[in-house]
C-alpha cells in the first residue's frame, strides 16, 4: 500500500487489460480495486460477500438472478450499487467503462460460483498496480 495519493485517472491510464482489475489500496482487509470494462463478464456468485461498484466512466449494467427473478440496474457514471452475498450477477458494459470495486482482499472476480470463463475474464484476485 501507498501512502501518497493515488490519481484514479492516471490508475486507470497505466493499463490497458479489460476485467482484470487493479488493487489501487487496501483498507483493513478489503482491497479497493479498479478496471476498465467492456462487453459481458461471466455469471457468477460471491458466497461470503457483498460486491461494491462506483462507475467511474461510462455505464455499468448489473443483471441479477433474484429470487422475485432476473431485472438489470443500469448505473451511470457517479452511481453505486451493492450486489448482496449469494446473489447470481453479470456486469456487463456495452459501450465500455471504468469501474472501482470494494471487496475482501482475496475475492476471486469470477466469486465462488460462475459459469465458464471466457477468454476475455481474467479470473483473478486482483493485480497489483505497478506503475501509475
Amino acid at each position: 500500500m501507498t501512502t501518497t495519493p493515488i490519481a484514479l485517472g492516471t490508475a486507470l491510464a497505466s493499463f490497458d487489460a479489460l476485467w482484470s482489475p487493479r488493487i489501487v489500496t487496501r483498507v483493513n482487509d478489503y482491497d479497493v480495486r479498479i478496471a476498465k470494462v467492456h462487453g459481458e463478464h461471466v455469471w457468477h456468485a460471491h458466497d461470503d460477500t457483498d460486491e461494491f461498484f462506483l462507475v467511474l466512466e461510462g455505464e455499468l449494467h448489473i443483471s441479477l438472478r433474484e429470487p422475485a427473478g432476473e431485472r438489470t440496474v443500469v448505473l451511470p457514471k457517479g452511481a453505486v450499487f451493492t450486489v448482496p452475498r449469494g446473489i447470481e450477477h453479470r456486469p456487463s458494459a456495452p459501450l465500455g467503462a471504468a469501474i472501482l470495486m470494494f471487496e475482501p482482499s482475496g475475492t476471486a472476480t469470477v466469486g465462488d460460483r460462475h459459469d465458464e470463463i471466457p477468454d476475455h475474464v481474467d479470473a483473478t484476485t486482483g493485480h497489483p498496480l505497478t506503475s501509475w
